[in-house]
């Protein structure tokens, strides 16, 4: 059935302000829970709700605050001479003005992305592919003979090797056990680096194509085993429209960035996967998504091609259940690897989580 662009903003502001009937309630979220599509876009909507009534009670505060000051000026409370009065109008107009166009963009903006999302629902035919995120190979091998800003030594790949694939990796054990997607790994061997550019050697310990998943074991003598990780692998579910964040290599300096969970699964219906509000860029693949308390909740691995900032992240109970498959196919290989550390970022500032996070946070380089 086909749905106009009205139609489902009036149903979205519906929903929200609860005069939905029961059944209608029912298969409006029935609908939301098979298309992530609507999903993403009821969720984009009450945020942008939650932003005009924001800026509703700013304005409503404004106008109250020049009420009150010029009764105040009529009843000869207080004075303001002519040269003041006319330096306030103009700072008065200036920020009224900056604040409308703001506004304006803000709405102008979020209108697009529904209209965008909207004509996605009426035409679900033309469904957008996936792309995985791993580094582009022309791109990895324009920097292939470069060091990296940071790097105080020589690179440690092999003389002659050819860089096959790349992106991100993240410590899930302090002796030097990482994890990141399947797809990153195209090479026979892998080389990562942290964010202060220091490369270390490694094995591919352990490789799940069904699952998307890897295991890479730093060898490195150069390398010092972590004794406590600041994160947590948490393993339960998460809420849609939880705030989260990634940290990964989609250049060759660490990047963040921050969105939120939009739907529960992923790609046409993947339950081992959720969807987020995130740009992501080839170079996040195997990416760790963090809570907003810093622990991780997925890994980064795809994309929608055509559509900005729908982005895949693999649950992180799925790395609980390739872990479980190693240790049953190589008892001996896995008896090391311990990922029950406990979280230690709660409570602590964005700004301060991203240092503590960057440095178990790696580049990778596969090649052959």
């Amino acid at each position: 059935m086909k749905m106009s662009e009205q139609y489902l903003i009036e149903s979205f502001e519906r929903y929200f302000n609860e005069e939905m009937l029961p059944e209608e309630k029912a298969y409006f979220e029935k609908m939301r829970n098979e298309n992530p599509e609507l999903d993403q876009m009821t969720v984009e909507h009450k945020v942008f709700m939650d932003k005009l009534a924001e800026y509703a009670d700013r304005r409503n505060l404004k106008d109250n605050l020049q009420s009150t000051h010029k009764s105040l000026l009529i009843k000869g409370a207080i004075a303001e001479n002519e040269h003041n009065l006319s330096k306030g109008k103009i700072v008065q107009l200036w920020h009224r003005y900056k604040k409308t166009m703001g506004i304006a963009a803000c709405i102008a903006g979020l209108t697009t992305f529904i209209i965008s999302g909207s004509m996605q629902v009426i035409a679900p035919a033309n469904r957008s592919e996936i792309q995985q995120l791993s580094r582009d190979v022309e791109q990895l091998k324009k920097t292939q003979d470069i060091q990296y800003s940071k790097i105080k030594e020589v690179t440690k790949m092999p003389e002659g090797a050819v860089v096959k694939s790349g992106g991100s990796a993240f410590l899930i054990d302090g002796k030097g056990y990482l994890v990141t997607n399947a797809h990153v790994l195209k090479g026979s061997s892998a080389i990562v680096a942290n964010s202060d550019g220091q490369e270390f050697k490694t094995i591919i310990a352990y490789v799940d194509h069904a699952k998307d998943l890897a295991v890479l074991k730093i060898t490195d003598a150069d390398f010092k085993p972590v004794r406590r990780l600041p994160y947590d692998l948490k393993s339960g579910k998460v809420d849609i429209g939880a705030e989260v964040f990634t940290l990964g290599y989609p250049r060759n300096d660490i990047t963040y960035n921050k969105g939120y969970l939009s739907a529960l699964s992923g790609f046409d219906g993947d339950t081992s996967t959720v969807q987020i509000s995130l740009l992501a860029n080839p170079g996040n693949s195997g990416g760790p998504l963090f809570n907003k308390y810093g622990d991780i909740v997925g890994i980064l691995s795809t994309r929608e091609t055509n559509a900005q900032g729908v982005t895949f992240a693999i649950k992180s109970n799925e790395i609980f259940q390739m872990l479980k498959n190693w240790r049953d196919t190589d008892t001996s290989a896995i008896s090391n690897v311990s990922v029950s550390e406990k979280g230690n970022l709660k409570g602590v500032n964005r700004e301060d989580q991203i240092k503590r996070l960057e440095d178990y946070v790696y580049i990778v380089k596969a090649y052959n």
